[in-house]
């Protein structure tokens, strides 16, 4: 027996929250099982341990964000996070040189996790449709190869153990998910999975930023330089809503991670530019380092499956993990949940819905998933055990067309615009093998290497620093 206009989702964070409200479009009620009490404000919490570091949302999971729930990035704005233009308003040194300021073709939200997931959650429960259980643990789901009918919860307070029934239920219980365990439970294949995985780990504090600062002075990133065939080290500064710095060094496998606060800045000074170092060390620091060691890439492929049981669809982290330098994951999860949205608007919850859902749900987390893995293929020492043959085969041809497109959009502004619209996931990957775009490559006009990094002096002097050079600052 199953309650057909009942909805469950397994995990309250991003992804789930935005599935939630979704199924609580098109179902009578839902109920969303989470382990962690949810904060009823802005704080961290145990089951998002990756809160701790720097998050950014594209322009394009904003948009579907706002779409879902109207108005919402104007008051994420209004309450302190600061809407960035790409890229105008970063300062960036890639693996091939500074980026030219170009005016802003796309933006990203930059603020603090937990100020984020508390802003949607609370719109998203405010509607009075869902009910969140909290401190619950997900035993397994019940039904069979054919049908998922629910799920077995316990209280983690009284031990209690508990069947929910369901017409839906949809995994977002992130990277830790036991989907497998649950499958094979019900009697199901194991599912085809990729990893791709460079080692990456985080480092990251909190630093006061100097008066005006957070408002006034561009974002900033110092890449690693993968050609140079060596651990790749990483930087950023990014402005967050309460006036500070969060400031995140990451590396990938062989390159070492500050773990003491006393490491942190000399770190930073191991970077290819000094930027960094030169801004937290004038900068007062507000909280010790945090240390986050979960980054490889990971994705299931549950749509190859011959027969996915109805009544269940998987999402967010628990679907496809990426590496958080590149800043997907959120919009990922916002593309998984319009696609959810678009396929219950068309069939409701009926037979073949959750396989046709979660196709479209595959779907829209490739183009992310190659990106970052592809990405990260390029760096020493990164472990590989996929099947993707964009990962397993023509390496180096890929990697120098990469290169070439890497030099040319840092200086070409029409080029910087077209990968600007593949990486903010606004335009599809396959825009940068376009006749139109080969053609941008060939014909755009070719700006001056910068040999510095482009700040103007009004920048400088918010920040104490010393000029070093203007040229590009502007954007052309």
């Amino acid at each position: 027996m199953t309650e057909p206009n009942h909805g469950i989702v397994l995990g309250g964070g991003w992804a789930g929250m935005l599935a939630a409200h979704v199924l609580a479009r098109h179902l009578e009620r839902v109920t969303v099982v989470e382990r962690d009490v949810l904060p009823d404000g802005p704080r961290h919490r145990k089951g998002s341990p990756q809160g701790r570091h720097v998050h950014v949302l594209w322009s394009s999971g904003a948009r579907i964000v706002d779409t879902l729930l109207p108005g919402l990035t104007g008051q994420l704005v209004d309450a302190g996070a600061r809407r960035v233009g790409f890229h105008q308003d970063l300062v960036t040194l890639t693996s091939h040189g500074w980026q030219h300021r170009f005016p802003p073709r796309q933006f990203a939200l930059m603020c603090t996790r937990p100020f984020l997931d508390w802003k949607v959650r609370d719109r998203v429960l405010a509607t009075g449709r869902i009910t969140v259980r909290q401190r619950a643990e997900i035993l397994d789901l019940t039904g069979d190869a054919r049908r998922v009918t629910g799920v077995r919860v316990r209280d983690m307070d009284r031990g209690v153990p508990r069947t929910l029934e369901a017409g839906l239920v949809v995994d977002a219980s992130g990277r830790g998910s036991r989907l497998g365990h649950w499958l094979s439970a019900l009697g199901l294949p194991p599912l085809e999975e990729d990893t791709v995985d460079a080692g990456i780990a985080y480092a990251t504090r909190v630093y006061q930023a100097p008066p005006g600062a957070a408002a006034g002075f561009p974002a900033v990133n110092v890449a690693a330089d993968h050609r140079l065939r060596e651990p790749g080290r990483f930087g950023v500064v990014y402005p967050q809503e309460d006036g500070t710095w969060m400031v995140t060094l990451s590396c990938t496998r062989g390159a070492g991670l500050p773990t003491h606060d006393d490491d942190f800045l000399p770190y930073a000074r191991t970077l290819r530019h000094p930027l960094v170092a030169d801004l937290i060390a004038l900068a007062e620091p507000l909280t010790s380092v945090a240390v986050s060691r979960v980054g490889a890439n990971r994705r299931l492929y549950p749509e190859r499956l011959d027969s996915w049981p109805e009544g269940l669809l998987v999402v967010g982290d628990a679907l496809a993990a990426f590496n958080p330098i590149y800043g997907h994951g959120m919009s990922s999860a916002a593309r998984a949940a319009a696609a959810l949205d678009t396929e219950l608007e068309r069939s409701g919850v009926g037979d073949g819905t959750a396989r046709r859902a979660q196709r479209a749900i595959s779907a829209a987390v490739d183009d992310p998933w190659i990106m970052a893995a592809s990405k990260d293929v390029e760096y020493v020492n990164c472990r590989i055990n996929a099947r993707d043959p964009r990962l397993t085969g023509g390496a180096l041809a890929r990697q120098r067309f990469s290169d070439l497109i890497a030099d040319r959009s840092i200086r070409s502004p029409a080029v910087c615009d077209v990968v600007t619209d593949v990486i903010s996931l606004t335009a599809p990957q396959s825009e940068l093998a376009s006749s139109r775009f080969l053609s941008l490559m060939r014909k755009d006009r070719v700006l001056p290497q910068l040999t510095e990094p482009p700040l103007t002096p009004d920048e400088l002097a918010l920040v104490r620093l010393n000029p070093r050079s203007t040229v590009g600052a502007g954007g052309s």
